[in-house]
């Protein structure tokens, strides 16, 4: 029997809604610019004119931090899908044909992944700037190794499998197996583990936002935020707190839902 989603993930289905519903919705909520300033609050406690209060220098939370969703939910959803694509195609072209495609393709991701993955995003903000775009192009080529071997190892699971030995004695080629046999069945695992990907990225596009390389000033981000934070820490946490806290929610729920999504096809093919 398949076991029923808990609790825990409809909670995070739903955080993730709000989180995206506030994202797309920043614009037209009650709130103010996210960079303007008001000179009479400086780092002050939510109160009624502003609902999560205000950063260092004035800038509205709430509203910075609902703008700054746009960026982490445009990394997290862009950039697992372009590893999932690229991954993918490069994954099950080494685990069907074998030999030395699959070598090449092996040796390459083996190298790429003896790059420290910082110094990698370090020569990319160079190269590209610090742009939305660049950050997520180069978070995305970060994530083509894992989805490449991912697709590899299932790829090769299903290669040997009765339906696709039948396809091929049918006289079905090459690229109609791997479209209609291979790919549907191995692409689902794949999109699950896209989701626990989205989490690694959001924190990753953070951890650039702290260090200041991620979207440039005055555009919000979580990770800026939270540094900004930094400079009024003790006598007002919540400055930092508050992206913090949303960071660590949307990780949690992402990692929760592609877990739970994880478990029902485990489920469900153990009954195939």
């Amino acid at each position: 029997m398949v076991k029923k989603r808990g609790i825990t993930f409809w909670l995070s289905v739903a955080w993730i809604a709000l989180v995206m519903t506030c994202a797309v919705g920043a614009g037209f909520l009650p709130l103010p610019a996210p960079d303007q300033i008001d000179w009479a609050c400086l780092a002050t406690s939510p109160d009624g004119v502003h609902l999560l209060g205000t950063d260092n220098v004035g800038r509205d939370i709430a509203a910075r931090l609902f703008f700054g969703a746009r960026v982490s939910l445009t990394v997290g959803v862009i950039a697992p899908c372009i590893g999932l694509v690229f991954g993918s195609l490069l994954g099950v072209a080494a685990g069907f044909y074998r030999g030395w495609p699959e070598r090449v393709i092996v040796g390459a991701i083996d190298v790429f992944l003896a790059v420290p993955r910082l110094v990698f995003l370090l020569v990319a903000m160079f190269v590209f700037g610090s742009g939305l775009p660049a950050i997520t192009l180069a978070l995305g080529l970060l994530c083509v190794p894992s989805f490449a071997r991912m697709a590899r190892a299932n790829t090769i699971r299903f290669a040997g499998r009765e339906f696709v030995l039948a396809a091929r004695a049918t006289g079905a080629d090459d690229v109609a197996i791997v479209l209609r046999e291979i790919l549907p069945n191995a692409l689902m695992p794949m999109v699950a583990y896209a989701l626990l990907v989205m989490g690694y990225v959001i924190v990753a596009e953070g951890g650039l936002g702290f260090l200041g390389l991620s979207v440039p000033a005055p555009a919000p981000s979580w990770g800026g935020m939270i540094a900004e934070g930094r400079e009024v820490l003790e006598r007002a946490p919540h400055v930092s707190m508050i992206p913090a806290a949303a960071m660590f929610l949307t990780v949690l729920s992402v990692n929760l839902i592609g877990d739970g999504l994880r478990g029902w096809m485990d489920d469900r093919e153990s009954q195939l």
